[in-house]
């Protein structure tokens, strides 16, 4: 499972100060796909880093598997998997050889490592492609080794950032795949993307960001009864119109 809770943070930049994420809350429970969406700046990535560890929030927190990142970082990352659109892989070393070392930086016996990668890459197909080395590999063969790293150590929680970015037709279809095989598998997965087509057909629940705020969340029909519409797009659409209304509004009123 992961959880967060009323989290924020905010960059002091030279212009002012620019708060990324404003009080932000959701739980993902074992088995389900949650879309954390929004356009470009709305806090996703932001939050992806929180989450990881990477950023520490202003306030709040995230809880991983019920350890908080905050309190204890190493575990709470070793419950982690994640997946960006960067595949990388290290070019000089085979699919096997960065597989094992990736084990290895989980602490995952190797034994039990050997067996995970031939499970693994029997399930992504690409048995043929573990004794080749990396930098030879296709961008969509490079993409499945990424997403068999992801899973290497069986984390309980997956975060895929923009998964299906710069792939073609059979890539994505690869990734949508792989999302439905990791909700069999009962692990909890946040999908962070600006592709609201894909979210809706991937996802079990929907948290819609824009300049930070989350401004609607719950599943499909929860969204569709709450704002009318019957897409994520006209309902993005409908929001980010708001917003320009609303600012418009207050400069005029300034004048």
């Amino acid at each position: 499972m992961l959880k967060v809770s009323s989290l924020s943070k905010t960059f002091a930049l030279e212009q002012g100060e620019i708060r990324a994420v404003d009080d932000l809350s959701f739980q993902i429970d074992p088995g389900e796909v949650f879309g954390l969406l929004g356009p470009n700046g709305a806090g996703k990535t932001t939050t992806m880093r929180m989450v990881l560890g990477l950023l520490e929030p202003d306030t709040g927190y995230a809880e991983v598997d019920g350890v908080r990142t905050a309190d204890d970082p190493i575990e709470a990352k070793s419950r982690l998997g994640f997946v960006s659109a960067s595949d990388g892989v290290y070019p000089w070393l085979s699919v096997r050889e960065m597989l094992i070392y990736f084990a290895d930086l989980y602490a995952v016996d190797l034994t039990l490592a050997q067996q995970r990668i031939e499970e693994l890459s029997a399930m992504m197909q690409i048995q043929p492609l573990l004794d080749r080395r990396a930098g030879t590999l296709s961008t969509g063969q490079r993409q499945r080794v990424t997403l068999v790293r992801g899973l290497i150590h069986d984390p309980p929680v997956m975060l895929l950032d923009e998964p299906t970015r710069g792939l073609d037709v059979v890539g994505v279809q690869t990734i949508f795949d792989y999302i439905d095989h990791l909700r069999q598998l009962g692990k909890a997965v946040v999908v962070c993307t600006h592709r609201l087509d894909e979210a809706e057909r991937l996802c079990d629940r929907f948290g819609l960001l824009h300049q930070g705020r989350q401004k609607h969340s719950g599943t499909m029909e929860e969204l569709r009864s709450e704002t009318g519409r019957q897409h994520l797009v006209d309902i993005f659409v409908d929001l980010l119109r708001d917003e320009r209304s609303s600012d418009l509004l207050q400069k005029q009123e300034s004048i």
